[in-house]
Formats: C-alpha cells, sequence, structure tokens
C-alpha cells in the first residue's frame, strides 16, 4: 500500500504545479477555482490510471514475462518527462482566461501520465480501484492546496513539485525493476 501512496503523491506532483501556475495568475474567486481545478484534476487523476490498467490486463499475457522491465521503462519516460517539464516554462503561462474548457485540457493533460503508470498497477498487490481512488484524493487534495500556494506566492514552488514528482516516479520504476 506505500507503493500506491508514493505514486499517488508522485502523479499529483504534475497536477500540483499546474495548480500553483493557475493560482498564481487567477486574483479573484480563489476558493471557486480551487475547487473547480480540484475536482477536474483529481477525478481525471483517479480515472485514468483505471484506463491504463484496464489496457494493461488485456496486454499482461503477451507481456508477462518482461513486464517489469514494461513498468520500469514506462516510469521511467514519465520520470524523465516530468524532470524535463520542471525545467521549462509551463502551460500556464500562456493561458489568458481560465475556463471549464481550459480546466478540463489541463486536467486531460496531466494524467496523462496517470494512464501510462496505470499500466504498472497489475505488477502491484493492490486492488486497482483503491489504488486509483487514492491516486484521485491526493490529487484533488494537492490541486486544491496548489491553486491557493499559487494565489499567495506565485509560481516558485511549481518547477520543485513537478521535479520531486519525477524524480519519485524513476526511483518506483527502479524499485519495480529490483524487487
Amino acid at each position: 500500500m506505500i507503493e500506491i501512496i508514493i505514486l499517488a503523491l508522485a502523479l499529483s506532483m504534475d497536477a500540483f504545479a499546474v495548480a500553483i501556475g493557475l493560482g498564481s495568475k487567477h486574483d479573484k474567486k480563489t476558493k471557486s477555482l480551487a475547487l473547480m481545478v480540484a475536482l477536474y484534476f483529481g477525478l481525471f487523476q483517479g480515472v485514468m490510471p483505471l484506463i491504463g490498467y484496464v489496457g494493461s490486463k488485456g496486454l499482461l499475457g503477451w507481456v508477462a514475462s518482461y513486464s517489469h522491465w514494461l513498468a520500469f521503462a514506462l516510469l521511467l519516460l514519465i520520470g524523465i518527462k516530468m524532470i524535463y517539464e520542471s525545467l521549462s516554462e509551463g502551460i500556464e503561462e500562456s493561458i489568458a482566461k481560465i475556463s471549464h474548457k481550459v480546466i478540463l485540457v489541463l486536467a486531460i493533460a496531466t494524467s496523462i501520465d496517470a494512464m501510462a503508470a496505470g499500466f504498472t498497477l497489475t505488477l502491484l498487490d493492490v486492488n486497482p480501484f483503491i489504488a486509483c481512488f487514492i491516486i484521485g484524493i491526493t490529487t484533488l487534495f494537492f490541486s486544491w492546496i496548489g491553486v491557493f500556494i499559487g494565489a499567495r506566492s506565485g509560481t516558485w514552488l511549481e518547477s520543485k513539485a513537478e521535479l520531486l514528482g519525477g524524480i519519485i516516479l524513476v526511483l518506483i520504476g527502479f524499485n519495480i525493476l529490483l524487487f
């Protein structure tokens, strides 16, 4: 279960970083923005790993003998992508108006990594529904907090959160490969 909590924390860092960026751009109605961001991001971050899990169940028979290598590669790629993105400008810089459509697109974009990480759930001894619920709730919480942090302090924490999440995913990948 500790692996799921760590995975949830790592996956939520991408959404957390975007939430900080959104909060820093929005000077009014921070509570309503935080609620909207948290609900969208938490929902998508919780559902996408389940889609990845279901997809991987069909592939598991074909890749069972090297599934740990596949999980390692996916987590390594996702982690490296997050580390790279932490060193570049955030997507929130080009957003002029925050709307439901914008938040929906950002929720999908930040949860693609979670769908890929869902493939690794077949290798862990956990209930996938509970795992996805934990991932969703964790993301909901961090997204909520991220908007308020961004509104009060700007974007200084944004890249650090994404960098930490990327490093954690890489370490989880090595853990799956080695143990």
